[in-house]
């Protein structure tokens, strides 16, 4: 019976115990940490006047440009109406010299070994195997007529047996969708391999512009309506002289 009044005793006692810590005084999992997430501003838990901020996102973690489509508007299902939903999505990237090349680039390493150097569907894989003989020619009147947003959305969602080509950078699709426009006869391009397989440099595509190339700028934030935090109050002074320890 004594056991249990004293489990009692403790139970009552233990939120007089932590009433008077806050949770960020006594709770220690990483939940409960100050920190902050991607994008967000600076909180009223910062102290004022602080010199260092929070650290710049890492190099490459986040798009400079945004995406053309959300996944939110338009899922990825690679299914023909939601590729259509698509064809209205403008190219932003015009057709100049560096695209073209880049284009072909890319064309050579994700296309090419389906639909040929020429988008005639005479790749290598058809030749390899029959059963692909059924791989479309993209340089013909049907895909002549699609939009460059429809053939976007074919690079992003895929469909039937063609699967995604999200490994593409987005900005840099619309390089290949260019780059077909020519297969096309639309512009004057250079077809065929551009090196050799494991050939690097200036044979494969530059890297993708996905985020800053240097750090954020460590700039002090602004401390406009940032309460700071009350400092604790200091301890009282120990009386000085012997306190009835050792002498």
């Amino acid at each position: 019976m004594r056991a249990e009044n004293l489990r009692l005793m403790a139970a009552l006692a233990l939120p007089l115990l932590f009433g008077a810590c806050t949770q960020e005084e006594w709770l220690t999992d990483m939940k409960q940490q100050p920190s902050v997430g991607t994008w967000q501003v600076y909180s009223t838990d910062t102290a004022a006047g602080q010199l260092i901020p929070f650290r710049g996102n890492p190099q490459g973690s986040v798009p400079t440009n945004g995406i053309a489509v959300a996944s939110w508007q338009v899922s990825y299902a690679p299914m023909p109406p939601t590729v259509d939903s698509m064809s209205g999505v403008q190219n932003p990237v015009a057709a100049d010299e560096r695209s073209l090349a880049n284009g072909r680039k890319l064309f050579q390493i994700n296309c090419a070994v389906c639909h040929g150097d020429l988008g005639d569907g005479k790749g290598g894989m058809p030749q390899l195997n029959p059963a692909y003989a059924f791989v479309p020619a993209i340089n013909a009147a049907a895909t002549q007529a699609r939009t460059d947003g429809y053939i976007f959305g074919m690079l992003r969602n895929g469909r039937g047996l063609m699967p995604p080509q999200n490994r593409i950078p987005e900005a840099m699709r619309w390089d290949v969708i260019n780059y077909l426009r020519g297969l096309q006869g639309r512009y004057p391009v250079a077809t065929g391999p551009v090196g050799f397989p494991g050939q690097t440099g200036d044979k494969l595509p530059g890297y993708s512009a996905v985020g800053p190339t240097v750090p954020s700028a460590y700039l002090k934030p602004s401390t406009t309506g940032i309460t700071p935090k009350a400092e604790k109050p200091a301890e009282a002074a120990k009386p000085e002289g012997n306190t009835g320890g050792h002498p």
